[in-house]
């Protein structure tokens, strides 16, 4: 299933836990896909455009909510 629902940078932004200027910059320097959509001057992204990009950045590793054991 796919989702097609438009996300702008305070989405993004709220999904990947940074503010919304960070996105803003990552766009400026290249760092994220180009937009989907732009409406009024605005641009916008498709959820699985973000949720892709976020799966092949360098670095995203899934989070478990748990602390490594300091003992092993």
């Amino acid at each position: 299933m796919t989702d097609r629902s438009l996300w702008s940078y305070k989405d993004i932004a709220a999904h990947i836990r940074v503010q919304p200027d960070t996105v803003r910059s990552y766009r400026k320097h290249g760092l994220l896909p180009p937009p989907d959509h732009v409406e009024a001057g605005r641009p916008y992204w498709y959820a699985d455009t973000v949720r892709a990009w976020v799966a092949s950045r360098p670095g995203t590793r899934r989070r478990t909510g748990r602390r490594p054991d300091p003992e092993t």
